[in-house]
């Protein structure tokens, strides 16, 4: 489980240029930003830029999330001035045989930084090290090339296509055992 937010500390996990928190309510202005911008909504849901109710509802999605599994999408930031980049975690995929879904959502301005892989592997590492998942499952829009090479580049071996209801689209789906990264 993820540990508390304390004053002094508020990350409870780190790379090394990136802190990961918990959501929380008052992000609201912090998610519109992510999740209201169309070129990172793009491959992710067919409805382009989000409203801010849908938003507010995503928001509260991850916040169920952690509170119901102790995973969500967590918030990153600048580990130097704070800057909010993104969201990088798990999210519940097969609870029986203990594999969870990676996703990666970053900030469009803070594209091409290394901040995706730099935040997935410090979320797999967290995974299968803190949580002791036996897999990750992950997958990409077909028309993002990006995701694609950093999901190979992490080790992810394609396994099938799988709808995914918010594009409408069959996406290339991969995974990421335990044993394959020890």
């Amino acid at each position: 489980m993820v540990q508390p937010e304390s004053k002094s500390e508020p990350y409870f996990l780190k790379s090394a240029r990136l802190g990961f928190r918990c959501w929380r309510e008052e992000d609201l202005p912090l998610a519109i930003a992510l999740w209201g911008d169309p070129e990172v909504t793009q491959f992710i849901d067919s409805r382009g830029k989000l409203s801010e109710e849908d938003v507010k509802q995503l928001l509260a999605k991850h916040i169920g999330f952690q509170r119901e599994h102790g995973i969500q999408y967590w918030p990153i930031f600048l580990l130097e001035g704070g800057e909010h980049v993104g969201c990088c975690g798990l999210r519940p995929y097969d609870a029986k045989e203990h594999i969870h879904e990676l996703g990666v959502h970053i900030r469009s301005k803070r594209w091409r930084h290394g901040f995706a892989g730099e935040a997935a592997r410090a979320v797999i590492g967290y995974a299968f090290g803190t949580l002791g998942a036996a897999a990750l499952f992950a997958g990409h829009n077909p028309g993002n090339d990006a995701s694609r090479r950093l999901l190979q580049q992490l080790g992810f071996q394609h396994t099938h296509d799988e709808y995914y209801a918010p594009t409408g689209l069959l996406h290339p789906s991969y995974i990421l055992r335990a044993e394959r990264i020890e």
